[in-house]
């Protein structure tokens, strides 16, 4: 195995870390006025993320350093073609951290408010428009020969594309839904479980009609599929994690099911990367795309940055496996709150 594909393996680890640990924080705020209707309640919610949700962030900005490290001509393209897109993002993710630090710093309703609705939509626009830009990149995009993209902000917004921004948004509130049964208790925890089922379904309903599109609008998705008929096992796992969420909700093993959830999501990503491998960006000329050859760094860069990630990256996973331990307990309701 060459530095070229541990580095895309790399940089799926931490997608897949940032999609597992911040979708439920983006799950829970896009779910936040359904959940909660009260001022205690948003209180408690808040409280279920608010130890984690700045270390769940650390994922983000280090799958984002590790790709610029790696692969910069893809970060460079991706980031140029999406510009309005990713600022939206991170509007988004400024406002739904202003949010959670500031809404319990003053009494006046209006005030919480404000902050309420900063944090709905910094959750929520963010989940969409991530799996929006997973859709766009799935279909390829159009590259000049500068690979740089050629079309428009409402080029994004194509069918295609926003189907998998619903199905992102679906697994995001999935994770949110099931990690809200697994910290909360009271009215809260009733709306949840009352609320978990219709959500799966939502999810499991996206994910099939999303396979069946790309066959027809991302069919060079599936050609590793054919080429190496093991790849199945994939798809198979994350269906069978899907289901597994939901017998666990029905018997109320809610621990199972968040992490059958998270399993659902690793899949999912991991699905995408082995049909676009050794692609990192397809381009609808496909002697065009971004490959982890053509867009990689040199040799020595890519030999150096893994020395640095495989030190940074353990001390990463220490700190998030031992914040999660020591708030591991359901959120209790008090004056104390974010």
């Amino acid at each position: 195995m060459d530095l070229n594909t541990i580095w895309f393996l790399l940089v799926g680890v931490l997608i897949i870390g940032y999609a597992i640990l911040d979708g439920f924080d983006l799950g829970v705020g896009s779910l936040y006025y359904l959940l909660a209707k009260n001022d205690a309640e948003k209180k408690l919610l808040l409280n279920s993320i608010g130890p984690v949700w700045d270390a769940n962030e650390v994922w983000l900005l280090t799958g984002g350093g590790a790709l610029f490290a790696a692969f910069p001509v893809v970060y460079a393209t991706v980031f140029s073609g999406f510009y309005l897109a990713m600022m939206l993002v991170v509007f988004g993710l400024i406002f739904r951290a202003v949010a959670v630090e500031f809404r319990s710093k003053d009494e006046a309703p209006q005030w919480r408010k404000g902050f309420d609705l900063l944090f709905f939509l910094g959750s929520f626009l963010p989940a969409l428009l991530f799996g929006v830009a997973v859709g766009n990149v799935a279909s390829g995009l159009p590259l000049d020969n500068g690979y740089n993209y050629t079309g428009g902000f409402f080029h994004l917004l194509n069918p295609y594309a926003l189907l998998f921004g619903l199905l992102g948004l679906s697994a995001f509130l999935l994770q949110g839904v099931t990690y809200t049964l697994l910290k909360t208790e009271g009215a809260v925890f009733e709306r949840a479980k009352r609320l978990a089922g219709k959500v799966w379904l939502l999810f499991a309903v996206l994910y099939v009609l999303a396979g069946m599109y790309s066959l027809w609008a991302a069919p060079s998705l599936f050609a590793n599929y054919v080429k190496y008929p093991l790849l199945f096992v994939l798809p198979v796992i994350t269906w069978l994690a899907m289901l597994l969420t939901q017998v666990a909700l029905r018997k109320a093993r809610y621990g199972i099911s968040f992490l059958a959830s998270s399993l659902s999501m690793a899949g999912m990503v991991l699905i995408l990367a082995a049909g676009l491998f050794p692609r990192l960006v397809p381009a609808k000329d496909p002697s065009l795309s971004l490959t982890i050859y053509n867009a990689s760094s040199s040799p020595l860069t890519l030999k150096v940055m893994l020395i640095i990630a495989l030190t940074g990256v353990p001390i990463v996973l220490f700190y998030t496996a031992y914040v999660y331990r020591v708030f591991r307990d359901k959120v209790k309701p008090g004056n104390e709150a974010y």
